[in-house]
């Protein structure tokens, strides 16, 4: 009974946070949207909009070999960025950053999520606050929202220290806004979800609520205040990445 009541059945577009709530809804739902502002997912947004086509990889050193076996560009970290290399998750920097092919783009968070839950061969969507409206359209022209075809709806979240997730406001109201779009949804919305979506109807400024969280904070008073405000651009894009073959590129 408890592994049934888990997937939230009998609703249309559902939510939950990690990546073990992506492997639990993954189970049953007919396509996922992984949700990772800061900045996984916003990181997707820009580099597919400009052409790229992205390859999500877990955190770790392995990303620069795996980048050399598939003829990729491997993005860094924010702070190895150099004049010569200037790939990385910040969003800012994919804006101005040479077009590449391919890119690929490891996070401990978005990016792990989106390639485990590729493996299973599911469709895996990738969205963010620039571009939930586009994904809520997107998916309903697709059909998916229905107790036959619900969208799994999954917050990435951050990391704690000891490894544990780290729920976040930034991820919450991304995931709350693509379910506004699916509000419609035929299936109707779980309670998980419905939960999610009031979060979102009682924040005035989405954008200042972004700046002021504990993830916005992190990033502005590390020197990456750009990444931030790349990301809080509300519905400033119609890009649409699914992940096919285990690369994103647009629908």
């Amino acid at each position: 009974m408890a592994a049934t009541v888990h997937v939230q059945p009998n609703s249309g577009a559902r939510f939950d946070w990690g990546l073990t709530g992506a492997a639990e809804l993954g189970r049953v739902c007919a396509v996922l949207v992984v949700v990772d502002v800061l900045s996984f997912t916003t990181a997707v947004d820009v580099a597919v909009g400009r052409g790229m086509r992205v390859h999500p990889f877990p955190w770790g050193e392995q990303a620069a070999d795996y980048a050399r076996r598939v003829g990729a560009v491997a993005a860094v970290g924010r702070r190895q960025m150099t004049p010569e290399h200037p790939w990385s998750l910040s969003p800012a920097a994919l804006t101005d950053a040479p077009v590449v092919a391919d890119l690929v783009l490891p996070s401990p968070n978005g990016s792990a999520i989106s390639a485990a839950a590729s493996a299973t061969g599911l469709p895996v969507v990738a969205a963010c606050l620039r571009n939930a409206r586009a994904v809520g359209r997107w998916l309903t022209r697709q059909g998916y929202g229905s107790t036959d075809a619900p969208v799994g709806v999954i917050a990435s979240g951050e990391r704690w220290p000891d490894g544990s997730l780290r729920p976040s406001v930034e991820d919450q109201l991304g995931a709350a806004c693509v379910l506004d779009a699916l509000s419609g949804a035929p299936g109707g919305l779980s309670v998980e979800a419905a939960m999610a979506l009031a979060a979102l109807a009682s924040t005035p400024d989405v954008a200042a609520a972004v700046r002021g969280c504990v993830s916005g904070r992190e990033l502005v008073e590390g020197g990456f205040a750009g990444d931030v405000e790349v990301a809080v651009r509300v519905g400033a894009s119609d890009v649409v990445p699914v992940l096919r073959q285990g690369v994103f590129s647009a629908a």
